[in-house]
């Protein structure tokens, strides 16, 4: 397990320690920058162009969970993993069109404010819970659970100091820089994220003797997309249906998301900020699966131990001096997640609850002095979650990362497209979904995981099915219970005002979609 460090040399070392120097020294000029300004923590003073939104969403969604996950998946099945960021075109696509025009139409910092306007207080504080229950689970928990699967793998040392480490420095870089320092790094951090993973591709290719050799060496259905419906890892059925439920409540409702779009300088760059999302998301393939398929190949000794595929690329065909690069960029995602992560929190916990309900006078110092105790706060319970999840058997990562987000997600996509879809949707009903309706999915996400768990009691149908019945369920108590409401309470926002969406933005999204569908059509020859 300790063969990455024993091949670090000093090399590596010193250029781990200029990266981390560098990224806090960013941290603090922008810091002081903004103090001046008098601007918060927050948005970022909506400033953010169509880059820095795309850059700071994809680093935000691409953790070492994606790395590493995803060159599992490549290692064991192949390409099927694509489907989770070229399937997200749909959803990305109703980002930009449909969500975007009215939260920025509606003037919101955050989710639970957006609905809060619809619905009043009381949806606005249960959604500002849930919301910060979500962040600490889904993204920060998950986000350093990865970190902490690899930096157990490059050190060898145990979970709790892994992800401990990780976490005192991400929080001091948020604590110092708000989400314009995240946001301005991630564009650099992501660029070399690009770099580096490419060359891995390009030098494994090199070594399995190219593309044309890289197939005949694989089973044929590694190149195929979509599975039978009979498939034991992910049948086509489970896809279809149960990614949706999870791609709504991450890309359309989720604060650690939907912030830098919030953050955008006018509607038509956040939406310019989700198509360039949506173009990162093309190289899904070459970037973060085509490493693992490659090591199937090359280092096909690992067998179950997949997780362990990218690392293993690394060290075996990497130089001196690479090795810290790569070090380099796992850090610049974890710390682009893990930032973006405490960022939202803070922002939930210090617009909906502190200035909402303890202290609606706070000047902007205490609001940011409230939100970096919340940052703090946060990162305590993180190492404690990760720690939980680590407990967790018979689960790859990339298998354990979708799990969570479906039993988290299906209330919040239920709640948000009644609101968006259908204007009958009453404050009772989404009251109901977001509390019992949460209160539910997260049992039956507890039972899986850990109770029963489904690689002990197979009766379990596949996790993505789970969160759809969930979602089906859900969606008919809401709307049964909004039709029996005698007296429906609904602030239906007028939409007059809501912006149109650009002939540019549109010719842009057109084009990537008919770049997803023929990946499809390409990767579903077999």
């Amino acid at each position: 397990m300790n063969s990455i460090y024993d091949k670090l040399t000093t090399l590596d070392f010193i250029i781990v320690a200029v990266y981390l120097v560098t990224l806090l020294i960013i941290g603090y000029v922008v810091s002081v920058k903004q103090s001046k300004k008098n601007e918060t923590l927050f948005m970022a003073g909506n400033s953010l162009n169509w880059y820095n939104i795309g850059f700071n969403m994809w680093g935000t969604n691409v953790g070492p969970s994606s790395l590493l996950a995803f060159a599992s998946i490549g290692y064991a099945t192949g390409i099927v993993a694509g489907n989770f960021e070229w399937y997200a075109f749909v959803f990305l696509l109703l980002l930009a069109i449909v969500f975007a025009p009215r939260y920025i139409a509606s003037k919101v910092s955050t989710m639970p404010e957006y609905m809060g306007k619809r619905y009043g207080d009381s949806t606005q504080t249960i959604l500002a819970w849930y919301a910060m229950v979500k962040i600490l689970v889904s993204w920060l928990s998950l986000g350093l659970f990865s970190g902490g699967v690899l930096v157990r793998q490059i050190l060898g040392i145990p979970m709790w100091q892994s992800v401990t480490v990780l976490v005192i420095f991400s929080g001091i870089f948020t604590f110092a820089g708000g989400l314009k320092a995240i946001a301005k790094v991630n564009v650099f951090q992501m660029i070399l994220l690009i770099v580096v993973s490419l060359t891995l591709s390009y030098l494994g290719l090199q070594k399995v003797g190219g593309i044309d050799v890289l197939i005949s060496k694989t089973p044929s259905n590694f190149w195929n997309l979509v599975r039978p419906s009979d498939d034991a890892h992910y049948p086509w059925p489970a896809i279809l249906l149960g990614y949706p439920v999870a791609a709504v409540a991450f890309f359309c409702t989720d604060q650690s998301m939907v912030q830098s779009v919030l953050g955008a300088k006018n509607l038509e760059q956040g939406q310019l900020g989700v198509n360039f999302i949506g173009w990162l998301k093309v190289l899904a393939l070459p970037l973060f699966i085509l490493p693992g398929i490659l090591c199937s190949v090359l280092f096909p000794e690992l067998g179950k131990n997949s997780d362990l595929a990218y690392m293993t690329m690394v060290t075996n065909l990497f130089p001196s001096g690479m090795n810290g690069l790569v070090i380099c960029v796992m850090i610049a995602v974890l710390v682009g997640t893990i930032g973006s992560s405490l960022n939202a929190l803070s922002t939930v916990f210090t617009n909906d609850i502190y200035v909402k309900k303890i202290n609606p006078t706070a000047s902007i110092k205490e609001q940011i002095k409230i939100g970096r105790i919340t940052v703090a706060a946060g990162c305590v319970f993180a190492i404690l979650i990760a720690v939980a999840i680590d407990n967790i058997k018979g689960q790859n990562l990339f298998n354990i990362f979708q799990a969570v987000l479906g039993f988290l997600a299906p209330s919040l996509s239920v709640v948000f497209l009644l609101s968006i879809f259908w204007k009958r949707t009453t404050k009772r009903a989404v009251n109901a979904t977001l509390s019992w309706g949460s209160a539910f999915s997260l049992s039956v996400g507890v039972l899986y995981l850990w109770i029963f768990p489904a690689d002990v009691y197979k009766i379990w149908p596949h996790f993505l099915l789970i969160s759809f019945y969930i979602f089906v369920v859900l969606m008919v108590a809401a709307v049964a219970i909004s039709l029996l409401d005698k007296n429906p309470e609904t602030n239906f926002i007028s939409e007059t005002d809501v912006p149109k969406t650009s002939k540019r933005v549109k010719i842009l999204f057109a084009l990537l979609g008919l770049v997803i569908l023929s990946l499809y059509l390409i990767f579903n020859g077999n």
